[in-house]
């Protein structure tokens, strides 16, 4: 059994400027990351830097430009390893609809349900840095 992590939500902006904002590691350092390093392509490896001790890798395991961005975690913290997140992306009227998934948590846990409530609260932030140019420090971030 597994346990999945959904968010949908729209922003107003295009599908190429969210595809590059959850792609692009100068994107990411905005919302979500401390520092980060990769390159949406098929089997590119991210390295996901919040702090010394949680210095971690994914995967690309599906891309599609200005569609979809999914990573696997290959090195992070034991309950994140065998989790895949993604971003699905439509156009719905004049925004793009975000559809957020944190899949294949082996367990349901303290850290797959506060993963979920950061998830909300960064998603948020995503949406108030494409929609409003707000950075919120990485010292301030859920």
């Amino acid at each position: 059994m597994s346990f999945n992590i959904y968010h949908n939500l729209l922003i107003k902006a295009s599908l190429k400027e969210v595809f590059d904002t959850v792609s692009q590691p100068e994107h990411l350092n905005n919302w979500w990351t401390l520092k980060s390093s990769g390159s949406p392509k098929l089997d590119s490896e991210y390295n996901l830097n919040f702090t010394e001790a949680y210095n971690w890798f994914g995967k690309v395991c599906k891309v599609k430009n200005n569609e979809s961005f999914h990573l696997k975690m290959i090195q992070s913290d034991k309950d994140w390893n065998s989790t895949t997140l993604g971003f699905d992306l439509e156009i719905k009227d004049t925004s793009t609809l975000v559809k957020f998934s944190h899949v294949n948590w082996t367990v349901d846990n303290h850290h797959y349900r506060h993963s979920s409530f950061c998830w909300a609260m960064l998603l948020n932030g995503l949406k108030n840095y494409l929609e409003k140019d707000i950075i919120i420090p990485f010292d301030k971030r859920n």
